[in-house]
């Protein structure tokens, strides 16, 4: 099967996901737009929302994958489903004790991650209340990421790609159902995250019974399979997560600045991880197991194929939606966000931190493509030190630009960081031969580049254009539509003609090839 079409998968449902989630954060806005309560919500979501895309899409994969996909590769199903079930017994008493003691010391743990708020009165108290509301989401993302694993080391991609959508159904349906009977939204809005995270791990439950994979509970023992996921997963969580990391600081240092910095944060940072979630995570969920299995075959050339195509095939898609983001940010998130409780000031305010993520969009989506290069090889040492270093640069940047900029400067340091991680991160690569840029990537990336420059122009003009119709309110979806279609023609066009991808490409890109075409080597395929 090709990584194209894994991709695709993988990528549509988390598409199907981001637009479902643009619907809940607009009914976010309107009701709570960036105020006391929105900002002890944001704070309380940002800890499971942390640990989902640390867990899901970054440390606990990085580590049990490979290891899960390998011993399904030499030892075959059963000894893979023991292994699996050691790790889940371990993880989930660990996880109860990590819940019943964060619960306790809560008000505590709110404190260090958003010290700022206790210089307003009852805003402090308000996030401890729905953080507590909101934490036992890592016990069941934590499960849910395992029975994630086991399924994609599987190749059945779908049934983990559809969970975010779960999610979001329970988060608008508290919101528009439960509200009204709560204290503040915010505390439906809590309630909902956990009701979520318990549908997830039902629907992964289900979907692993049906792949062959039900999985039971044993006694607790720290076997040796266990011992070594332990060992990785630890500086995997700082390598695969950094990005996540740095956000997490992102909340701590905007808890210091004027209220409403958490919430700019939090909306741009949404509309960023639309395009992140699609391409990057898609990409890198797909060759995580890819890479495990290509290596444990001995087939190291057919392995460094496969990263070239996924850096390819990455940013032939980050390389516009930066651009675009950054020239439109405005509209964007105008026409998203500004309506009720969010207003005109808070979208220009959010605009600027939009642009400041948008640069970093394909940093943040190379760092996706580029672990795996790492853990494939159940190397996490060097991630970690990678990450510390980065982690560093972050809050120098924070501490040095919040002054000036406010909260647009934590974006862009958050930006600068994820650059020189992904500069790190290929570098490391190169040196051991194991990332060895082929003549048709040197020759397309140059090419996507002007392509979306050419692209950025194009969607300048458009928007100039509909200036008028994107400040009425009866005529604004329309008009952004309009520009979005234009940039996505003036892309495909423009790339088509520079020779940066073919027509061809993008149908196999997009799964629509023949069943024998997809099921050609990676290393051969065009896409």
């Amino acid at each position: 099967m090709a990584l194209a079409r894994w991709a695709a998968t993988v990528g549509g449902y988390t598409m199907g996901s981001r637009v479902l989630g643009f619907l809940r954060d607009i009914l976010i806005a309107s009701v709570l737009g960036a105020g006391p309560v929105a900002d002890a919500f944001f704070v309380a979501f940002k800890l499971p929302n942390f640990l989902r895309r640390l867990f899901a899409e970054g440390a606990f994969n990085a580590a049990f994958v490979p290891l899960f996909a390998g011993t399904l590769e030499r030892d075959g199903r059963e000894a893979a489903k023991s292994f699996a079930e050691d790790v889940l017994t371990v993880l989930l008493w660990a996880l109860l004790v990590l819940v019943v003691v964060a619960q306790i010391v809560m008000p505590w743990l709110m404190h260090a991650l958003a010290p700022g708020f206790a210089d307003e009165p009852g805003k402090l108290e308000l996030t401890v209340q729905l953080t507590r509301l909101t934490f036992p989401y890592i016990l069941l993302i934590s499960l849910v990421s395992l029975l994630g694993g086991v399924l994609n080391s599987l190749y059945r991609f779908a049934a983990v790609a559809a969970t975010p959508i779960l999610l979001n159904l329970c988060l608008i349906g508290a919101l528009l159902g439960l509200a009204r009977w709560t204290e503040t939204p915010g505390h439906a809005l809590a309630v909902g995250v956990t009701a979520g995270g318990i549908v997830q791990f039902v629907w992964l439950v289900v979907a692993a019974s049906r792949a062959g994979m039900s999985l039971r509970l044993r006694w607790p023992r720290l076997t040796p399979g266990v011992k070594r996921l332990l060992i990785l997963a630890a500086p995997a969580a700082l390598g695969a997560g950094v990005a996540q990391i740095n956000l997490v600081v992102d909340i701590i240092i905007a808890s210091l600045l004027p209220p409403g910095s958490v919430s700019f944060l939090y909306y741009a940072d949404r509309v960023n991880q639309l395009p992140l979630g699609v391409v990057g995570v898609a990409v890198g969920t797909a060759l995580l197991p890819l890479l495990s299995r290509q290596l444990r075959a001995g087939e190291a050339e057919e392995a460094v194929g496969s990263l070239n195509r996924a850096i390819e095939m990455a940013l032939l898609l980050a390389v516009p939606a930066a651009a675009a983001l950054i020239v439109i940010a405005g509209p964007v998130v105008a026409v998203l966000f500004e309506r009720g409780a969010f207003g005109a000031s808070e979208s220009s305010a959010t605009a600027g931190a939009l642009v400041a993520y948008a640069a970093g969009l394909p940093a943040f989506v190379l760092i996706k493509v580029l672990a795996p290069g790492y853990f494939a090889r159940q190397d996490t040492k060097t991630p970690v030190r990678i990450a510390i270093l980065c982690l560093v640069v972050n809050v120098v940047l924070n501490l040095a630009l919040m002054g000036p900029l406010a909260h647009v400067g934590i974006a862009l340091a958050t930006t600068l960081a994820g650059w020189l991680n992904v500069g790190l991160l290929a570098a490391g690569l190169a040196r051991r031969g194991f990332l060895k840029p082929d003549l048709r990537l040197k020759r397309r990336l140059p090419r996507m580049v002007v392509a979306a420059a050419g692209m950025a122009a194009l969607l300048w003009a458009v928007a100039l254009g509909l200036e008028g119709p994107l400040e009425m309110a009866g005529f604004r979806i329309a008009a952004l539509a309009a520009i979005v279609v234009a940039g996505l023609l003036g892309y495909g066009a423009i790339a088509a003609g520079l020779g940066a991808v073919s027509l061809g490409e993008m149908r196999a890109l997009l799964g629509r090839r023949r069943q024998g075409q997809e099921a050609c080597a990676l290393s051969r395929i065009p896409w």
